[in-house]
């Protein structure tokens, strides 16, 4: 989401906003000292000014009391929703225990518990083996480190990754990505990376993957063999595009044909956000290197994992290390999560079952619109619209109707939903509506079609795009 760069102001302003009977030295209610001393690089508060104090579920309160539907869930940390009870319960008593919190990469309690959970609830069931690696805090962190495992296992130095992609802010996972606000950012050129086209990239007209399977096979074509391709199976930052399972299917075996890695990057898209633990399991593929964070704590505590299968494990004791790469209160919160949710199928069927709903809302309101798109999977989906700067102008009128959602894409023309995936199917309704009010406000009243059939209903969690 590209931020409103305008002073914050909005709704829950009015009563707090006003410090001047405050000391110099005194707690401020209002929002001067974030104006005062936060840096201008921050982003949300400026489409969403409120102070915000709780949060249970799918729902945020402020400061003065007012309510927020939350279709947004804290960037895909928040599967779960806010401050679960049974994942509060164990990070409360795990603190009152005096539990070790901060121990880097040392043994502990905590971490021997997710290992145990994760390999049981996740990797044995879908007969995947890998090794976990804990390279630090965020994504971010995730996809530097498979970065620099592929670069030292090829003895190769290129990175293949797709346009529109969005794999993080440091320098490796920038090079990376292909938003160019972001890549500015960076100050410097981002070398040993090239884009390559997504799946549906040309609308069809080219065969996929033509080009590279050509070059590759060719000695005299001047490409060097990459030492890894990095992809996402829907690009949660780059408007929603998801790939097809075929797509990803060939993707796979071209890489195992010509020697190169396949990193899977599921940060936003993973832990179930698609109807799957993995958003990769419908295709079938098995990546050589799997980045996630996000949601695996659970609670939107810090933490990430690198998932590597085992031969390619060749790091040095230390050779990749950070002080944050092992906090027990995310373990703790991790391992709950993973046994209260993933225990059998019945949460991700649950999950599939509301996805169908959000998808089915959406596309009514899409359908009243010329031009305008369902894209994503699962609950990572929303509404492209022809005019690109809908989505945004929808977005604001959906925060002073009390819903947070917020865009995607390279010109924010996608309007995103990404609700917790424990969302009742009335707060499905009620966000939906508010969805289709506000874009009534902005577009007009939508257009009435006799038939409003599209295609994908039968299966929201696998669609590219849905044209009406």
């Amino acid at each position: 989401m590209r931020p409103n760069t305008a002073t914050p102001t909005g709704p829950s302003t009015s009563s707090t906003g006003s410090t001047s009977s405050a000391s110099p030295s005194s707690p401020s209610t209002g929002t001067s000292i974030f104006d005062e001393l936060e840096s201008q690089v921050r982003s949300y508060c400026r489409s969403w000014p409120a102070t915000f104090t709780t949060a249970a579920g799918s729902t945020l309160q402020d400061e003065d009391g007012r309510s927020y539907l939350d279709f947004f869930a804290g960037a895909g940390a928040l599967n779960y929703g806010h401050n679960h009870p049974v994942l509060l319960d164990a990070l409360i008593d795990y603190l009152r225990s005096g539990g070790i919190v901060h121990a880097l990469d040392m043994h502990t309690v905590p971490k021997r518990e997710f290992l145990t959970t994760f390999r049981d609830r996740i990797l044995v069931p879908r007969d995947l083996d890998y090794k976990v690696m804990f390279p630090g805090p965020t994504g971010t962190n995730s996809v530097e480190s498979a970065l620099k495992l592929a670069r030292k296992v090829t003895g190769r130095q290129h990175i293949l990754s797709f346009t529109n992609a969005f794999h993080g802010m440091t320098l490796g996972a920038l090079s990376v990505t292909g938003n160019s606000m972001k890549r500015n950012g960076a100050g410097l050129p981002l070398t040993n990376s090239s884009k390559i086209p997504y799946d549906d990239y040309f609308s069809g007209a080219t065969e996929d993957f033509l080009w590279l399977e050509r070059v590759l096979s060719d000695s005299g074509s001047g490409v060097d063999k990459p030492a890894a391709i990095i992809v996402e199976s829907v690009q949660g930052e780059g408007g929603l595009s998801a790939a097809r399972p075929e797509w990803l299917r060939a993707l796979s075996e071209l890489c195992r044909a010509h020697g190169i890695l396949l990193i899977l990057d599921d940060v936003q898209a993973g832990c179930g956000r698609t109807g799957e633990f993995f958003s990769f399991e419908e295709s079938g593929i098995v990546p050589d290197i799997v980045c996630l964070s996000k949601s695996i704590s659970g609670f939107g505590l810090s933490m990430a994992l690198t998932l590597i299968r085992p031969e390619l494990d060749q790091w040095e004791p230390g050779e990749h290390n950070g002080t944050f790469r092992g906090q027990n209160t995310s373990f703790v919160t991790a391992t709950a999560a993973l046994n209260q949710f993933w225990a059998d199928d019945a949460f991700a069927e649950g999950v599939r079952v509301r996805a169908a709903e959000l998808h089915d809302g959406l596309t009514q309101i899409a359908s009243g619109y010329d031009g305008a798109v369902v894209k994503g999977r699962g609950f990572l989906t929303g509404i492209k619209f022809p005019d690109a700067s809908a989505a945004s102008k929808i977005a604001a009128a959906a925060y002073e109707r009390g819903l947070l959602v917020e865009t995607s894409g390279p010109e924010d023309e996608v309007l995103k939903t990404m609700p917790a995936l424990t969302i009742s199917s009335d707060e499905l309704r009620s966000g939906v509506d508010i969805i289709a009010a506000a874009t009534a406000e902005v577009l007009g009243a939508p257009a009435i079609h006799e038939n409003t059939a599209h295609e994908g209903t039968e299966n929201p969690t696998d669609h590219r795009e849905d044209t009406k």
